[in-house]
This record gives C-alpha cells, structure tokens and sequence, in this order.
C-alpha cells in the first residue's frame, strides 16, 4: 500500500486580526495602545487614572462599538455578563458617547480584550486549496490553522466543494499555546486512533515550552500505528533560538518515546530553522531521516520563499528508519509560492497579495 505523507504551513487558514492590514505607523500604534490596555485591565484594582485612561483608549478605538452595520474597530472589549460585571457602561450619543469604567479591578468584570479579525481571503484559500488538491497527500501535517472548525469548514467547502476532492475523513486540531490562534492539525484518509497534546509541557522558565503544541497523532495504517508529531517551532523573529533549542530536544525525546510504541514515527511540520541548526540537530541525532535527503528529491534544498537555499529549508518531513527505508518518492509542491523569477507559478497566483503561502508543501510516497 502506497500512502503520500505531506506537511503544509498553509500560513492563511486563520482570519487575522485586521490591525494588521493598516499601515505600519497606525498598525504600531493600534498595538501600542492594545498592549497598554491589557497591561491595565490586568490590574487588580483600578485607581482613578487607571480609569480614566482605559476609559480614553476604549474610545479613540471605538472598543465599545458592537454595531455590524459599522466599520468594525481594530479592537473590542467582550464584557461576556452585564449589569454589574461589566468594565464599563456608555452614555449619551451613539458616535461620540461617554465612556464610564465602573469595574475597581481585574476580579470585578468579566471579560476581555480581543484584536478584530477579518474574514478568510477567498482568493488566497482557493489557492491553498488548490495546493493541496494538486499533492493529494492520504495524510497533511497543517500548519497555521485557526481552529479544527476551520479546517474542517476548508475540508468540506473548498476542498470538496470548490475543487471538488473528496473531503478527508478525518480532521483534527487542538488548540495550542499561541495567543492569535494559529495551531496545528490533520487532515487524513485513515482513521486517528488517538491524540497525545504536550501544551503543558514546560520549559526551563516555568513557561509552556511549545509556542503552538507538539500533537502525537496515531494513524491506523495497515496492521501498524503510524505516530505523526506535528510541530511549528518559535518563530526566528525577535531571536527565538534558545525556545527553538528547547522544543527540538524535547521533540527527540518525545520522538524517541513513540519509536518504543511503533517502528513507524514521523516527526512532521515547520521547525523555522535549517538543518545545521542546534534545534534541528536535536532531531537528526536520534537518527531520525530527513525525507529531503532521500536520493530521489533532486529540487532546490528549501521549502520558504524561493527555496533557492539551506537556508531556506524549514519545512521537515523528518522518518524513523524503518519508514524511510519505505520511502518511495519524495517532491516539493512550489507553485502555491509567488516567486517569478525563480519558477512558475499556478494561474490563480498573480502575486504575493494572492499566494497560497510562502511556504512549499513537502511531501513523501511510502510504501506500507
């Protein structure tokens, strides 16, 4: 039995929050003054300067404005009682109202802050969509997924109905440790038997240790479990490496603990950093093989952007021996990736405003 094993950061199926759509000057601001507010409604007690000053951001922001029929503000506070749990009560005119913070502190209300998110780019899911229609993987490791509703909302609407597949089975997301929402699920054709989650896995600090979650996915596949453990390791922005460091060597041991339980382990997902990396290292000493160094890949090394370098390469498909001695074919699906001069691309992808993602998707024949 041949089954295609693939890994996609799809990097759009979450709706973001529309601050960051503004120009860079405003998006800054919108966030400085979000940040701040937190930091204030994590208060224990409201003085009376606190008050006035969450009272003064929630109005130049309109947060209080729930209207649909209005332009959405970039963020609002979502008081989930009334009456006396609430943060703050309006008065006067619906455009220009007073804004009256009754609660004394964080315990008196009952609610919270939330940046305002657009809707899913239909264009740009098409052709994410269409990515995957095109690798047709039996299993897909997805990276950057809102919520398992989403992903099964893209299963049935637009890979069965605009592309017209079959939709998966099965689909599963948890949701992980990261604030925007961004996770990390599956889309198979064989049954999920079960899910291990490691969000309270923590670090060194005290901290969950996994910026998003390191799912263990058991997959039955013809008489032996298939473990996938799939990851999106800390981002490269703002340094990262120490975290990336520590989710790489427990990723190992995780890796090593499914080996005890089945000869079939697949470490899957984008770990944002190349292979000569000390977190990838981590991996690659357990012996654990990367699919792109399978004599039958012969593209360009990476998986970001052009993938013209190593440096590039940051999307794994990463087999225990025994699977990789199955491996059969492996290749990278680019043409979801906006890069003219390097390659073309589908159609449907005109430029980077409408690219499925910048990231390839990778993927692998094994024979099982």
């Amino acid at each position: 039995m041949s089954v295609r094993i693939a890994t996609y950061n799809t990097e759009n199926l979450f709706r973001r929050p529309g601050v960051f759509e503004l120009p860079d000057a405003e998006r800054e601001l919108v966030l400085e003054h979000f940040n701040e507010l937190i930091s204030l409604l994590d208060k224990p007690v409201y003085d009376a300067t606190d008050q006035a000053r969450i009272a003064q951001l929630i109005k130049e922001h309109r947060a209080y404005d729930t209207n649909p029929a209005h332009e959405p503000p970039p963020f609002f506070i979502n008081q989930t009682r009334g009456g006396s749990a609430d943060l703050f009560e309006t008065h006067g005119s619906e455009n220009d109202p007073e804004i009256k913070v009754v609660a004394k502190g964080r315990k008196k209300w009952t609610g919270w802050a939330e940046l305002v998110r657009g809707d899913l780019d239909r264009d740009v899911v098409r052709n994410t969509g269409r990515v995957i229609k095109e690798i047709n993987a039996d299993i897909l490791l997805t990276v950057e997924v809102e919520d398992r509703l989403t992903l099964d909302r893209f299963n049935t609407q637009v890979l069965g109905g605009a592309w017209g597949m079959e939709p998966y089975r099965y689909n599963l997301l948890i949701d992980g440790n990261d604030s925007r929402g961004i996770d990390v699920g599956i889309l198979s054709r064989h049954p999920i038997r079960s899910i291990r989650s490691h969000i309270a896995d923590l670090g060194a600090d005290g901290k969950p240790l996994y910026s998003r979650d390191c799912p263990e996915y058991e997959i039955e596949l013809n008489g032996t479990p298939l473990w996938v453990l799939g990851n999106h390791f800390k981002s490269k922005r703002g340094g990262g490496g120490p975290r990336r460091l520590a989710q790489g060597k427990r990723t190992a041991e995780l890796y090593d603990a499914a080996l005890e339980r089945s000869p079939h382990v697949l470490v899957a997902g984008d770990l944002n950093d190349s292979p000569d990396s000390e977190a990838v290292k981590k991996l690659l000493v357990t012996g654990a093989r990367d699919a792109m160094s399978h004599p039958s890949y012969t593209g360009d090394p990476g998986t970001y952007g052009t993938g013209h370098s190593l440096d590039q390469k940051i999307d794994y498909l990463l087999f225990s021996p025994e699977l990789f001695s199955k491996i059969q074919h492996v290749d990278v699906e680019r043409r979801g990736v906006w890069a003219p001069n390097s390659f073309k691309s589908f159609d449907t992808v005109t430029s980077k405003a409408d690219e499925a993602s910048d990231h390839a998707a990778l993927y692998a024949d094994v024979d099982l």
